[in-house]
């Protein structure tokens, strides 16, 4: 008897038999090597991204965002800087980290002026930094750390991935790091790796 398609996919599209690799991830290296093969197109199923595939304006930078998730940054968010008619965007990134990463991302906050906003595990902050505009309209922001620090926050992260992954992200440094010049495209994720590159 052939599998049906609620045997082989979720709700959201996503192949479950990818989803089982997340069950066995328990660092961080782990889930940022099992992003940067879903950002290659190797794999269906991205813990906490409820589609089958990145869309299409992630394509230019998919690349270079594997690269920084198998140097230590498991990425979360992410936009390319982009400016169309009324539109613009300041590119950014987003993931989760070891303290050691945190220090050398803030510090590309002391040497560029690239901003980083770091947030310490367990820290539950909010802010409001636009990074994308409509018009005059502001569409997305940053500066929220996104480090589960509730039980049901835990609780999800556990049912995308598993109890232990979850733990060590509640634990982990969660950091937004963005390039303040509007549609900027070729400067924050190159200086991003060679901040990683260096953390211990």
């Amino acid at each position: 008897m052939e599998p049906t398609e609620a045997d082989v996919r979720d709700q959201f599209g996503r192949r479950l038999e990818d989803k089982g690799a997340w069950r066995q991830a328990i660092t961080l290296e782990a889930a940022g090597e099992l992003t940067a093969r879903w950002l290659e197109g190797h794999s269906e199923y991205q813990a906490a991204t409820f589609t089958v595939r990145y869309d299409d304006e992630t394509e230019p930078i998919a690349t270079e965002l594997a690269a920084l998730n198998r140097n230590g940054l498991f990425t979360k968010e992410s936009q390319p800087g982009l400016r169309t008619g009324s539109s613009a965007q300041r590119q950014y990134v987003t993931g989760f980290c070891s303290a050691e990463a945190a220090v050398e991302l803030l510090a590309l906050s002391t040497r560029t002026e690239l901003v980083t906003v770091a947030h310490a595990p367990g820290e539950a902050s909010s802010a409001a930094i636009p990074v994308t505009l409509d018009g005059d309209e502001v569409v997305t922001v940053l500066g929220s750390s996104e480090t589960p620090v509730q039980e049901e926050q835990i609780q999800d992260w556990a049912e995308e991935t598993n109890e232990t992954l979850a733990l060590l992200l509640a634990d982990s440094w969660y950091v937004e790091i963005l390039d303040p010049v509007w549609g900027r495209n070729d400067v924050l994720l190159p200086a991003v790796l060679a901040a990683l590159t260096v953390a211990p």
